[in-house]
């Protein structure tokens, strides 16, 4: 397996008109031993995180290894917790978010919570330190939907700041302020945590 700590602004594989530059681009520069399930265009890849998420991801090198992680992810074995800026000042200590996410009829680029087409997304938030404006918090994933995260924080009134997708506010070319900090899962080879 490689663990990558991926910078902001990288995308993890090759579509939409981007074929270069991405993170699969750079591992089969590293290595060519790398998990093929998912196709030439993912080598290795198991997850994946937004382009302007910075963070940990969990890349396999062996089919082997990748049926084993893609198991316990679809398991719910492996913990990822995050950490975000949000706007605003949130009143509470912790909250648990339990709400559907299905794609925004409106806008096919983004999520949204709706009963429609949607799937059961659950998102766990403790605050870590609070500012004038904004909130620093520990975010930790029960499900893993496409935009989980910054489609929750949008729903409770709280985006991510500097999310170009999530909030109507005027954002900078970095994107939004959302860390992959920790990934926990037992070694498909070596069984340890």
């Amino acid at each position: 397996i490689i663990v990558v700590d991926k910078p902001s602004g990288l995308v993890v594989h090759p579509g939409s008109g981007n074929y270069d530059n991405t993170l699969a681009n750079g591992l089969l520069y590293h290595t060519k031993n790398l998990s093929d399930m998912n196709g030439q265009e993912r080598p290795g890849i198991v997850h994946r995180i937004d382009k302007d998420t910075s963070g940990l991801l969990l890349v396999a090198k062996t089919n082997a290894a990748h049926q084993v992680l893609a198991s316990d992810f679809k398991d719910k074995k492996v913990n990822r917790k995050y950490v975000a800026l949000i706007s605003g000042e949130f009143p509470n200590r912790k909250a648990i978010i339990d709400a559907p996410i299905g794609r925004d009829v409106d806008n096919r680029k983004r999520m949204t919570v709706t009963a429609n087409n949607s799937k059961h997304a659950i998102t766990h938030l403790t605050v870590l330190k609070r500012y004038v404006g904004y909130t620093l918090v520990e975010l930790k994933l029960d499900t893993g939907r496409t935009h989980q995260i910054r489609v929750h924080m949008k729903y409770i009134g709280y985006p991510v700041f500097n999310d170009p997708v999530y909030t109507n506010k005027k954002c900078t070319e970095f994107g939004q302020f959302l860390h992959s900090k920790e990934l926990e899962f037992i070694h498909p080879i070596t069984k340890k945590e």
